[in-house]
């Protein structure tokens, strides 16, 4: 499993809450994902996995640099 650095913040955290997702479900499919493509509308990283506490997510972020990465948003979809 890679390691890598998230830049956090309120915004970003309150606005994957809204999707009902926590930074650690993020983190656990950005981490281990099934899958990685590139999202259609913005051309950003996007990463596809179950989480530990079940829910199937597509996460989306920018990677800043080799170990940096800054969450953008994160949805649960059907696998």
């Amino acid at each position: 499993m890679p390691f890598y650095f998230f830049i956090w913040n309120d915004l970003i955290e309150k606005h994957l809450g809204l999707h009902g997702i926590t930074p650690d479900e993020f983190e656990e499919v950005v981490c281990g994902p099934d899958d990685v493509d590139f999202s259609r509308s913005s051309r950003r990283p996007i990463a596809f996995g179950e989480t530990s506490t079940g829910k199937y997510l597509a996460c989306v972020y920018e990677l800043l640099d080799d170990a940096t990465i800054l969450p953008i948003t994160a949805y649960e979809v059907e696998d």
